[in-house]
């Protein structure tokens, strides 16, 4: 499984209807476990994002359809990370020589 980080911010839509924001993290969060990915971290944040979420997916292509759901869905606007845990990146660095 690959590891994400989803940085999201609230559109107006969203912030309009915040109190429906713990039921649709859960829509979300089953749509992601269909898709065979799952959240394994979710926070909301004060600064510059709302919303950070660390989840794992089978692939790029299903983050990728994973975020473009949420965005659909006008709620929220996201920026999205691919992360490498620390096994992969000292491998990546090793390989530098």
């Amino acid at each position: 499984m690959t590891t994400y980080i989803m940085l999201a911010n609230w559109t107006d839509q969203g912030i309009q209807h915040v109190k429906d924001s713990p039921r649709r993290l859960d829509l979300a969060k089953k749509a992601l476990k269909d898709m065979d990915g799952e959240f394994k971290s979710f926070f909301l944040t004060m600064g510059d994002y709302d919303i950070v979420a660390v989840y794992e997916a089978p692939d790029d292509a299903v983050a990728a359809r994973f975020n473009l759901q949420l965005g659909m869905l006008g709620n929220i606007r996201t920026h999205t990370l691919k992360a490498f845990p620390e096994t992969a990146y000292r491998e990546i660095i090793k390989s530098l020589d």
